[in-house]
C-alpha cells in the first residue's frame, strides 16, 4: 500500500509539472504571439473611437463596453473554434476567409470616402433612426461586425505563430492573446474617448500643474477627436489592403505584395534613424491605396445592386 501510494504521488507530481511545464509554453507563447500582433492591435484602437464621436458623452463608455463584449464574444466564442478547426481540417481556407474579411474592411473605408465627398449613400438600410436607443444599438452593432475582421486577423497572427504546438496549447495561447488583447484595446479606447473629462478634472487641481496639463488635454482633446473618424476610415482601408496584400503573397501571387515590401524595405534603408516609421508609412499608404481601390470597386458594384433592386421593387 505504502509503495502503492508513493506511486500515486509521483504520477500527480508528474502531471503536475507537466501542466506547469504546458502553462509556461502557453505564457511565453502568448507573450510573443501578441507582440506580432500589436500592428493590427494599434489599427483596432485607431478604428474603434470613431463609433463613439458625436454621440452623449454619458453613453461613451457603456457603448465601450457594449462593444468590447462583443469582441470577447467574437474572438472566445466564434474565431476560437473556428480558427482551431480549420486549423485541424481545412487550414487553406484560412487565407481566404482572412482576405474575405479584408475586403469587407475595403469597402467600409470606401464607403467611408463616398459619404465624406458626397459619393456614397451608406449602405441603404433604409432612413437613420432619431431613437437615441435604436442609433447606440446600430453603433455597437456596426462596431462589432468591424471589430470581427480585426479580431480574426490578430487571432490568426497569434495562431501562426503556435500552429506546430498541441491544440490544447493552441487554445490557450488564443484565450490568453484575445482576452489581453481586447483589454488592452477598448481600455486604450476607453481612456482616449474620456480624457477631456480628465482634464477637467485636473483643471480644478490646486496646482499650476495639473491645471496646465488640464487645460492642455482638454484643447488637444477637441482635435483629437475631431480627427478620430478620419483615422479609423484610414486604419480600415491600410488594414483591409494590408490582409489583400498579405493574403495575395500566401497564396503564391508576388505581385503587388512584393513590390510594395521591397519600396519599403528601400525607403526605411534610405532614411536613417527614421527608416522604421518611414518604411511602415510607405508600407501603410500603400495598402490603403489598395485598398480604397478595391473597396471603391465593391462599393460601386453593391450601389449598383441596391439601385437594381429599387428598380424592379419600383415596377
Amino acid at each position: 500500500m505504502p509503495s502503492g501510494l508513493m506511486a500515486l504521488l509521483d504520477d500527480v507530481a508528474g502531471i503536475a509539472k507537466l501542466a506547469a511545464a504546458s502553462v509556461d509554453d502557453i505564457g511565453a507563447a502568448s507573450g510573443k504571439a501578441a507582440t506580432k500582433a500589436a500592428g493590427v492591435v494599434v489599427d483596432d484602437a485607431a478604428v474603434t473611437p470613431k463609433y463613439v464621436t458625436g454621440l452623449d458623452p454619458s453613453r461613451e463608455l457603456p457603448i465601450i463596453g457594449k462593444i468590447a463584449k462583443g469582441s470577447l464574444r467574437n474572438k472566445l466564442l466564434l474565431i476560437l473554434p473556428v480558427a482551431l478547426l480549420l486549423t485541424a481540417f481545412a487550414p487553406w481556407a484560412i487565407t481566404p476567409l482572412l482576405m474575405i474579411g479584408g475586403a469587407y474592411l475595403c469597402f467600409e473605408g470606401a464607403e467611408k470616402l463616398m459619404e465624406a465627398f458626397g459619393g456614397g449613400h451608406g449602405h441603404d438600410e433604409g432612413p437613420v433612426s432619431d431613437d437615441p436607443a435604436h442609433l447606440e444599438k446600430s453603433t455597437v452593432a456596426g462596431a462589432v461586425r468591424t471589430d470581427l475582421i480585426l479580431s480574426a486577423e490578430i487571432m490568426a497572427i497569434a495562431l501562426a505563430d503556435v500552429a506546430h504546438q498541441p491544440l490544447l496549447n493552441q487554445a490557450g495561447v488564443l484565450i490568453v492573446v484575445g482576452l489581453g488583447m481586447t483589454v488592452v484595446v477598448y481600455g486604450a479606447v476607453a481612456l482616449i474617448v474620456k480624457m477631456d473629462d480628465i482634464g477637467l478634472h485636473l483643471v480644478e487641481k490646486p496646482s499650476r500643474t495639473a491645471k496646465a496639463v488640464g487645460r492642455g488635454l482638454v484643447k488637444g482633446m477637441n482635435w483629437v477627436m475631431a480627427s478620430l473618424s478620419v483615422i479609423g476610415t484610414a486604419a480600415m482601408l491600410w488594414v483591409g489592403g494590408g490582409i489583400l496584400l498579405h493574403g495575395s503573397h500566401t497564396l503564391g501571387l508576388a505581385w503587388p505584395a512584393e513590390p510594395v515590401e521591397h519600396l519599403a524595405h528601400a525607403v526605411a534603408g534610405a532614411t536613417g534613424p527614421l527608416g522604421g516609421v518611414l518604411g511602415w508609412l510607405t508600407s501603410a499608404v500603400l495598402a490603403a491605396v489598395l485598398g480604397i481601390i478595391i473597396g471603391g470597386l465593391i462599393a460601386v458594384a453593391v450601389h449598383q445592386v441596391a439601385k437594381l433592386k429599387r428598380g424592379k421593387a419600383a415596377h
